[in-house]
């Protein structure tokens, strides 16, 4: 596997782990950013005059339109160099935020979540296969947990970052923020990654051949699920807490602050205990997911207990990326840009299948139920991986996809 130009054979070398960064850190301006609707929803949703059901389309919109780019964008950069297609999907990351920003419609500001999608799918495809090439070897897992860190950053300071400001001076002025950091990113990454040739050419007749392996095929599943049921519950996290745990605006926004730093811990734990025990990592986070957003929907209306699982939910959200992606990883090593585009599809498909789930359950039967759907889906993920996911299955199926 090429590292940084074969520059990268000494591990204490600095520049290889300053482009790690630079990467973790357009992964944390793409959560803030995507994710940013979900601590603005109520404001947004009064100011536009539509239902939060409606506002929900903010977070489902991107994850259409990254389902798609994320195998588009990996196919169609072909032979690119992959610090070029990284550095356009930054530069549209600045675009999409700025048009929301001054946005005349919420027509408009649709578009501009479509453009997000476009950024997120493809940072997403390409990004997390970039990581493990920048640095040597033995060092991927570390280069990995640097960049899904991005994205438990993103959840504890982006995020109620974001919410803070749209309380303080207006929702449009925290997208116009964001718009701000992506333009830091941008520079950052232009400085600091090297050249990235790819390592193959994926076409799109390669892609199914990742689902004729069982343990990927396996964690597709398995993330679907997880993915479905976390955004069908974290989309309407904030008018939960207001509605039914009767916390102040204030309040809620600290809240948002301990979800992203229980997150935070549970990325670090969740990363450790992966790269060590990805079947037990992968069932947990999916038990810790869905008994907590369960909890929510029956004990929530008690301020207390509703701030103690919000805080135990956001850990299980902080290991949920690197579970499910060390996961595939393992499962498909000799495929990793392919895995990493397919992977990222079903994420967005379920991402957005999640938000519109929970919000025609919260427009019909109220906001607790989308707690409801996100717990049962992600139970779901749990016995999914404690039925079909052990070992000696996928060892198996392994021996015997090499065979043919």
């Amino acid at each position: 596997m090429q590292t940084l130009s074969n520059a990268t054979d000494d591990d204490t070398t600095v520049a290889p782990w300053l482009a790690v960064l630079s990467v973790g850190i357009g992964a944390f301006a793409l959560v803030t950013s995507e994710f940013l609707p979900v601590g603005l929803l109520p404001a947004m949703a009064a100011e536009l005059a539509i239902s939060k059901g409606q506002a929900g389309l903010m977070i489902t919109t991107p994850g259409i339109v990254a389902a798609f780019a994320a195998i588009f964008v990996t196919v169609g950069s072909g032979r690119l160099d992959r610090r070029i297609v990284l550095l356009a999907l930054t530069a549209l990351l600045v675009a999409s935020n700025l048009l929301v920003a001054l946005a005349p419609s919420y027509a408009w500001i649709l578009l501009g979540r479509a453009m997000l999608g476009v950024g997120v799918g493809g940072f997403w495809a390409i990004g997390s296969a970039i990581g493990p090439r920048l640095v040597a070897p033995q060092h991927a897992s570390r280069a990995m947990s640097i960049i899904f860190a991005g994205v438990s950053l993103g959840t504890v300071a982006g995020v109620p970052a974001g919410a803070l400001v749209g309380e303080l001076v207006g929702w449009r002025v925290a997208f116009g923020a964001a718009s701000a950091i992506a333009v830091l990113v941008f520079l950052g990454q232009l400085l600091l990654l090297p050249k990235l040739p790819p390592t193959q050419a994926i076409r799109l007749r390669q892609l199914p051949m990742i689902f004729g392996i069982r343990k990927a095929r396996l964690g597709l599943i398995a993330t679907a699920m997880l993915f479905t049921g976390q955004f069908a519950a974290y989309t309407y996290i904030a008018p939960f807490l207001t509605q039914i745990s009767h916390l102040a605006a204030g309040t809620v926004s600290a809240m948002l602050l301990v979800y992203g730093a229980s997150g935070f811990i549970g990325n670090l734990l969740g990363g450790w205990a992966a790269g060590r025990y990805e079947r037990a990592a992968l069932m947990l986070t999916g038990a810790v997911l869905g008994l907590s957003t369960l909890a929510l929907a029956a004990f929530g209306s008690h301020s207390v207990t509703a701030m103690l699982l919000v805080a135990v939910w956001g850990f299980g959200f902080g290991a949920m990326p690197i579970a499910v992606q060390t996961w595939m990883f393992k499962a498909a090593p000799h495929l990793m840009e392919g895995s990493s585009a397919l992977f990222v599809a079903i994420v967005q498909v379920s991402l957005a299948s999640g938000a519109l789930l929970g919000g025609m359950a919260v427009d019909r039967l109220g906001v607790s139920s989308a707690m409801l759907v996100g717990g049962v889906f992600a139970l779901g993920c749990a016995l999914t991986i404690a039925l079909f996911g052990k070992p000696q299955a996928s060892a198996k199926a392994g021996a015997a996809c090499a065979a043919s």
